[in-house]
């Protein structure tokens, strides 16, 4: 997967993630990006450590291990803050 490829499927993901964790209004594209991109590899080791395929190119599947791992992150970033 290109650069390009990697800020797309960051974008998407970090804007899914951040609605799934009711974030949206806190960030904008560029954290979104960030998280996203962030999300793909924790996502892809993740689904590996499961016995899955991880971040595979830019299609659905790797949008959704994305998706997972930006939540994941998004999680930690949640408790981290809460515990300080």
């Amino acid at each position: 997967m290109g650069i390009i490829s990697w800020i797309i499927i960051g974008a998407l993901a970090g804007w899914i993630a951040s609605m799934i964790t009711g974030k949206n209004s806190e960030m904008g594209a560029g954290a979104n990006i960030v998280v996203g991109v962030i999300g793909g590899v924790i996502g892809g080791l993740v689904m590996n450590l499961l016995g899955g395929v991880g971040v595979t190119g830019f299609n659905i599947w790797s949008l959704c291990v994305a998706v997972i791992g930006a939540v994941i992150l998004l999680w930690i970033i949640k408790a981290i803050k809460k515990a300080t």
